[in-house]
């Protein structure tokens, strides 16, 4: 892996001159040039801080060498159930995502656990059944066919108010681990 080219071709993207990204790392330019002409190798900290700089994890940094999959079939595929409904987990390795798809089928007549105000966002779309959401003080009813979006900077849970099982796509963001 050639780390010093990485960490020039970041540097670039960004718009950054060397002397630029030296200056915000603390670092000469010297070094920078060095280091993205494989000349020297940075330690762990140094790298840390430079990454942290041109706005890259260093888990990315290194992931990024290698393919990311793509297409999940059923065989990846995580489910859990919680009793009164179930979670399908489509994309197993969602946690390390920005978002996290999944599918929730809750039986007749019962509702997810309830859910604590956090930081980020949700978005499902009901493929079966009629549901009723939660959301603070207030409720909503949403059935097959229809989406909803919402903050989860309140308390929130869903309620299957059909006769069927429910069954919706569900995305949050950022992942609930």
């Amino acid at each position: 892996m050639e780390i010093g080219k990485k960490i020039q071709q970041r540097r670039i993207f960004l718009g950054l001159t060397q002397q630029e990204l030296a200056d915000r790392c603390e670092l000469s330019k010297g070094f920078i040039s060095q280091l993205e002409n494989d000349k020297t190798s940075p330690s762990i900290e140094t790298l840390n801080l430079i990454l942290e700089v041109l706005g890259i994890k260093i888990s990315d940094f290194f992931a990024s060498d290698q393919k990311k999959q793509i297409i999940f079939t059923k065989d990846d595929y995580f489910e859990k159930d919680f009793g009164n409904y179930r979670q399908l987990w489509l994309v197993p390795s969602a946690q390390i995502n920005q978002m996290e798809p999944i599918i929730v089928l809750i039986k007749k007549g019962s509702k997810t656990i309830l859910d604590m105000p956090h930081n980020g966002e949700e978005f499902g779309y009901v493929i079966k059944g009629e549901i009723l959401i939660h959301y603070g003080d207030d409720s909503y009813k949403c059935k097959c066919g229809e989406s909803f979006y919402f903050e989860t900077n309140k308390k929130h849970y869903i309620e299957n108010i059909g006769d069927e099982e429910a069954k919706i796509i569900w995305v949050s963001c950022p992942p609930e681990f």
